[in-house]
């Protein structure tokens, strides 16, 4: 009995009070991928606008091209001038990924000439669907 009893009066080891917070971590990054992958980029136009109001408006999907016409005419997209002989490229190079409304946003004071020459450009660049935004009456 004498060899075991310096194991009797040995102090247990002191147990870990620490808290593992690795998988929390995991999860956390986890959930942030996945938001960072599911969220939706709308690429806006860069321009501020008085869109004109139109008692048939209705909402459409987040998902579209958004080209704006300033006052003065010029074409803009994500915040870059490309002008009406932009349209196409633009146009045509976003529908190749995917399928998606153009949306054109003109201030009321545009000439109607250059929101139907950037209709006619998103047209013959391959959009089926094209509207002109408005504002609520």
């Amino acid at each position: 009995m004498s060899r075991f009893s310096r194991f009797q009066n040995a102090a247990p080891e002191a147990e870990s009070s620490e808290i593992n917070i690795s998988p929390l971590i995991d999860v956390v990054f986890i959930l942030l991928i996945f938001f960072i992958v599911t969220t939706v980029f709308v690429e806006e136009t860069g321009l501020e606008l008085q869109k004109p109001r139109a008692a048939s408006q209705q909402d459409l999907e987040k998902n579209s091209i958004l080209i704006g016409v300033s006052a003065s005419g010029t074409v803009h997209y994500g915040g870059r001038e490309i002008g009406v002989g932009g349209v196409r490229s633009v146009v045509g190079r976003l529908l190749m990924q995917d399928s998606m409304p153009v949306i054109i946003q003109s201030d009321r004071r545009t000439p109607t000439e250059s929101t139907v020459q950037v209709m006619d450009e998103a047209k013959l660049a391959g959009a089926s669907q094209v509207f002109v935004s408005t504002v609520d009456q």
